[in-house]
């Protein structure tokens, strides 16, 4: 799962077929430019150069080579759906056209993809010569593959251990510190977390991951990650639906992304510290699962009753807050799929954006939109705040009301960050529910890429293609 090997590229183009690509108003140039039989059969077919539109050109030995059409399609993904188009086993290299080669490289790898981990893939796709000098596009594939690798994985597979040796062996490649706690020193430092998974079989673990960047040193900006990793929800005694459990294997996708962001900064070498925390549990019904109307003592100090028992996510994230505001992190993020009610209000592309850091906010937005992986800014709006009193305890983990849960879910997130603090959460699906061009059907890597070139705009005053 950390090791990807992107077999869709080839550096190989001795036998490569040249594919062409076109804009509509760059149609009929391109035409012209073609030899007269390629030019007519083009003309015949009804060509029309729009997004995704993929033609084949003849030629004496059979196969010249290919156009696709972008339409005004910017985005990486019009590229997604080629390894599938193009004739089973064949390779291909970029030729003439109006696109970035690695965008193109990127999408094309990004529709490449198929989990294996079970049964192979069941026909061999096309193959794309891409120099060894596209590192960010061959970078930023890599770290999507293994997102996505992680949150398909069946859940009998990646447990709450073998996400935290997943953890492990990605920050063991990159030198980094890895330190796992476990057992009674996780009953004491992270006791939401260990409250959480006390209903498993499955031993809960938390993994930090400290890194530095070989130009950073003890004064370069620290960056703090911190992912929600259940690895399975039933939601507890507050059991799920049966249909509402189908997908629940990708209640790891907020750590997952978080690996994600961090492999990206590491193998970009970013002039950073980073310190990435993940938190890897199941939620389980059993006999010593935790109750509604429970009350746990949270590692800073404050005191949460349990609502809701399927409502774990800001439980598992809580304590992993606190420990990273210790350490007074130039910006601290989290992700998790957090809350259905995100999904309401943006559906299944846009993750939700909660910063009230108006700076950061917009970083974030601005990158997402030009590396077309896409977040969207809610309101902490500090009025519902009182719905989240409890009589007994400081805090409950679920709203009095039915209304806003994803702001409720971010404002409970907001107690345990120290005052001062830039903190971005980020509440996500990390999922397809669809094949699309680019994105198959499974786990996705939402808001890895905006987050990633939220940080090299930031700390590394670089493009994610400049490397």
């Amino acid at each position: 799962m950390i090791d990807q090997t992107l077999n869709c590229l080839t550096e190989a183009a001795e036998d490569a077929l040249p594919l062409h690509t076109v804009r509509p108003v760059a149609l009929e140039a391109f035409a012209g430019g073609l030899p007269d039989a390629q030019r007519a059969f083009l003309g015949a077919t009804g060509f029309s150069a729009k997004a995704g539109e993929l033609q084949l050109l003849p030629g004496p030995k059979g196969l010249a080579g290919a156009v696709l059409g972008l339409g005004e399609d910017r985005s990486p993904h019009v590229f997604g759906g080629l390894p599938a188009q193009l004739p089973e086993g064949s390779t291909w290299r970029l030729a003439s056209g109006d696109h970035d080669a690695a965008a193109a490289t990127l999408g094309f790898c990004l529709g490449f993809y198929r989990y294996c981990g079970v049964k192979p893939a069941e026909r061999r796709f096309a193959k794309l010569v891409a120099s060894s000098d596209q590192v960010a596009a061959r970078s930023i594939a890599g770290a999507t593959w293994m997102v996505r690798d992680l949150i398909n994985t069946p859940p009998n597979l990646l447990g709450p251990v073998e996400l935290a040796d997943a953890a492990r062996a990605l920050g063991t490649r990159y030198d980094a510190t890895v330190d796992v706690v476990e057992g009674a020193a996780l009953d004491e430092f992270y006791p939401t977390i260990a409250m959480v998974g006390r209903g498993s079989d499955r031993p809960p673990r938390v993994v930090t991951i400290r890194w530095q960047g070989s130009k950073a040193n003890s004064g370069s900006p620290l960056v703090s990650l911190c992912g929600k990793g259940v690895c399975f929800d039933t939601g507890g005694y507050d059991l799920k639906p049966s249909a509402g459990m189908l997908k629940m294997k990708k209640d790891m996708g907020g750590a997952a992304v978080a690996l994600g962001v961090a492999r990206l900064a590491m193998d970009a070498d970013l002039p950073i510290r980073l310190v990435t925390r993940i938190g890897c549990v199941e939620n389980s019904v059993s006999g010593s699962a935790m109750r509604p109307s429970d009350v746990v003592r949270t590692r800073s100090g404050l005191t949460v009753e349990i609502g809701n028992t399927d409502a774990e996510g800001r439980l598992v994230l809580c304590d992993l807050l606190t420990d990273a505001c210790t350490e007074k992190p130039s910006v601290l993020f989290d992700f998790a799929t957090l809350t259905g009610a995100a999904r309401v209000a943006l559906g299944p592309d846009l993750p939700a954006l909660f910063c009230d850091d108006d700076e950061w906010a917009e970083e974030l937005s601005s990158a997402g939109q030009s590396v077309f992986d896409p977040v969207w800014r809610l309101p902490l709006w500090s009025g519902y705040d009182d719905w989240l009193k409890s009589p007994v305890a400081d805090l409950n983990n679920i709203a009095s009301k039915p209304f806003a849960g994803a702001i409720v879910a971010a404002l409970f997130l907001k107690r345990f960050v120290t005052e001062g603090t830039r903190h971005a959460h980020i509440d996500l699906y990390a999922w397809n529910d669809q094949t699309r061009t680019g994105r198959p059907e499974g786990g996705e890597a939402q808001s890895m890429r905006a987050v990633f070139a939220a940080l090299c705009r930031r700390f590394a005053a670089v493009s994610m293609t400049d490397r």
